[in-house]
């Protein structure tokens, strides 16, 4: 099966995403965050720097209950609707 290739909207939904989660984790560890939410610290790594810039909503669902951050918060973040988490 070819994968296709992102569109530059799906990159920079990725970007913000993973820019919001780099944010709201500082200050924590980042291979705890990372173990808390059942993924690799370079997994993490590369989705807050946008190197996995679509991943699964259940990686996202469980990053953000690791930091604390409302799903819908990632939802607006992601869609572009906002910039800034709602609830911290």
């Amino acid at each position: 099966m070819v994968r296709v290739p992102l569109t530059p909207e799906q990159i920079d939904s990725g970007r913000r995403l993973g820019a919001l989660l780099r944010r709201v984790r500082a200050g924590r560890d980042p291979e705890t965050v990372a173990r808390s939410a059942g993924i690799s610290p370079e997994t993490l790594r590369k989705i807050e720097v946008g190197r996995i810039a679509t991943p699964s909503f259940g990686t996202v669902v469980a990053i953000c209950d690791a930091v604390g951050l409302p799903i819908t918060d990632a939802v607006d973040v992601w869609r572009g609707t906002t910039e800034e988490p709602l609830a911290m």
